[in-house]
């Protein structure tokens, strides 16, 4: 058997009988596999990316080990806060993606449909709530949620308000933007300061949260610099270090790491060498524990990612980092997965005409309504403009909601299609 899948079997095994002894297994191989980042690195990777491995890994460990000094965040919920009173954010997404490439999901899914979780309902979001009611993944200090992007963010977090008891703060972002929403959200920031403070003790100053906004700033400048120098040049990357670059732009915005990954991988992008493989444009999560996936965009000479709008959407928004509660809430309220669709196909066609994409994929993960409801609309809305459109289904977290026949015939399909438009 595969020693990552029989880790996983073990952990969801041992769970089942007694959660802390599963979390202690479950956290003994994290801590292992972060020495395994440290101290032997994948090589294919640029330094900057394998500094991004390292601090994801050393941040899930952290609020497994340490649950008491971190919090649940969805996923475009604002994490400056948190960073200026020392308070380590960790995300329904960052959770279940760290428990899908152990192996283990299917044991969580498993727990959150006996606990009555639809199938219907995002795999991200019943990955979590398995692991959080089995008593995997200890509580923690507090959540803090937005509605923004993410209809299941109102089950999962309310949710577990009730039955664990967490103090959460829910960000409400209105749907038409404007600044009168700018303001709204703002005055929400100012009380989730409060709120942080009230539950932990630890008060946020503003000199505090000025300085994460600033280091934000500074890092999403450096991650359009990046963008910018893309075109014509390929940075080696796989599936799962682009979703890292996702957690340092959200999850971890403000702080040090964050700035130091998007420096390094702007000034390693600028001296990357040239390629002409296909640059494709990445619309919403990956799917990256997929076999199909991964042979076809890994560390590809023929095709890889480009650009993904879950990771550069904060990097597009102009704010100013002089008015802190203001600028953050600026980028949630002008975030494309914000109102209309319109907005990301806005999104979409702008980073393509940064990166020079060949193409678009837009991922529509299993349960994630927003998306798959606006799929036809935004695939019609590219092409009408002239930049071609895959739209792939499958799951980011469940491999038993996925096809990989399917998923390798359309990718062939699809790139076959626009080697033909270039040549």
């Amino acid at each position: 058997m595969d020693p990552v899948r029989l880790f996983g079997s073990i952990v969801g095994s041992q769970t089942e009988k007694n959660p802390e002894r599963g979390r202690a297994i479950m956290l003994a191989g994290w801590r292992a596999q972060l020495w395994n980042l440290r101290h032997n690195p994948d090589r294919r990777l640029p330094p900057a990316r394998q500094y991004a491995a390292v601090v994801a890994m050393d941040k899930i460990v952290h609020a497994l080990r340490d649950g008491e000094h971190a919090a649940f965040l969805s996923v475009f919920a604002p994490s400056e806060p948190l960073v200026a009173a020392g308070i380590v954010p960790y995300s329904v997404e960052q959770m279940s993606c760290f428990l899908a490439g152990t192996k283990c999901e299917q044991t969580f899914l498993d727990r959150a449909g006996d606990a009555g979780f639809s199938p219907t309902m995002c795999s991200y979001h019943r990955t979590f709530l398995g692991a959080v009611t089995s008593g995997l993944a200890p509580t923690p200090a507090f959540s803090v949620y937005t509605n923004l992007a993410c209809d299941g963010n109102m089950i999962t977090f309310p949710y577990l308000e009730r039955t664990l008891h967490v103090p959460t703060f829910l960000v409400e972002v209105p749907y038409e933007r404007s600044e009168d929403a700018v303001r709204y959200v703002a005055d929400q920031v100012r009380a989730l300061c409060g709120f942080i403070g009230d539950v932990t003790g630890r008060a946020v100053s503003e000199d505090a949260l000025a300085d994460a906004v600033a280091r934000g700033d500074r890092s999403l400048a450096s991650y359009r610099r990046f963008l910018t120098a893309s075109p014509g040049r390929r940075l080696p990357a796989d599936m799962t270090t682009e979703m890292y670059g996702f957690m340092m732009n959200h999850m971890l915005l403000g702080t040090p790491e964050t700035e130091r990954f998007c420096r390094d991988l702007a000034d390693e992008m600028e001296q990357a060498p040239t390629s002409e493989g296909l640059r494709l444009m990445w619309i919403h999560t990956m799917p990256f524990s997929q076999p199909a996936a991964i042979e076809r965009l890994n560390f590809s000479d023929r095709a890889f990612i480009c650009a993904c709008d879950f990771s550069a959407d904060p990097a597009l928004i102009d704010v100013d980092p002089a008015k802190p509660f203001e600028a953050i809430a600026r980028r949630m309220v002008y975030s494309c997965y914000n109102g209309s669709a319109e907005n990301r196909v806005r999104s979409a066609l702008r980073l393509a005409e940064m990166t020079h994409a060949d193409g678009a994929v837009l991922f529509n993960h299993w349960g994630c309504k927003v998306t798959i409801g606006a799929s036809t609309l935004i695939k019609r809305k590219l092409e009408d403009a002239g930049l071609p459109c895959l739209v792939l289904d499958g799951d980011g977290v469940d491999e038993t909601n996925r096809s990989d026949g399917q998923t390798a015939t359309r990718l062939d399909a699809f790139l076959e299609l626009l080697e033909g438009r270039r040549s």
